[in-house]
């Protein structure tokens, strides 16, 4: 392993088990993180991705490892932006909840219902995408991810 690096997984982190997030959310493998569409849609095409090693900082990445991260958050933003039109995208890596490197990447909309307000702050009941609502949205984000590869 090279400086700074930590172990390829930790046996009580949820992501590394593949406990959280569930498998039927699966968007993607980018590369150094794999793309789960959030099991709480309130906002709408609000994903996760999570980085494949066990790694609670950024600064236990290498140089490379950090860049490529970032890219593969921007494509997901990027496609998410496409596919929700979205006005802002919200970017959050906080890791006190589940100490694992993992990205929120939450497209922001035109109907809002609070725009000014981190997701985190917004009060409201769990929206869970089933059956084909779940397919057809986990397939328009990914033909946006393969298109602007």
């Amino acid at each position: 392993m090279e400086d700074g690096q930590q172990a390829v997984s930790d046996s009580s982190c949820q992501a590394c088990t593949g406990t959280w997030p569930g498998p039927d959310h699966f968007l993607g493998d980018l590369g150094l993180s794999k793309a789960y569409l959030h099991e709480d849609q309130f906002f709408p095409g609000w994903t996760v991705l999570i980085f494949h090693r066990h790694a609670t900082e950024l600064f236990q990445l290498t140089s490379p490892e950090r860049a490529q991260l970032m890219e593969e958050v921007s494509h997901v933003a990027s496609a998410l932006s496409e596919v929700y039109q979205a006005k802002k995208i919200n970017y959050e890596l906080l890791g006190n909840q589940l100490p694992h490197i993992h990205w929120h990447v939450i497209p922001r909309l035109p109907d809002d219902p609070a725009p000014l307000e981190p997701v985190w702050r917004v009060s409201h009941d769990t929206v869970r995408l089933t059956g084909s609502s779940l397919h057809d949205t986990i397939d328009r984000v990914r033909s946006a991810l393969r298109k602007n590869r």
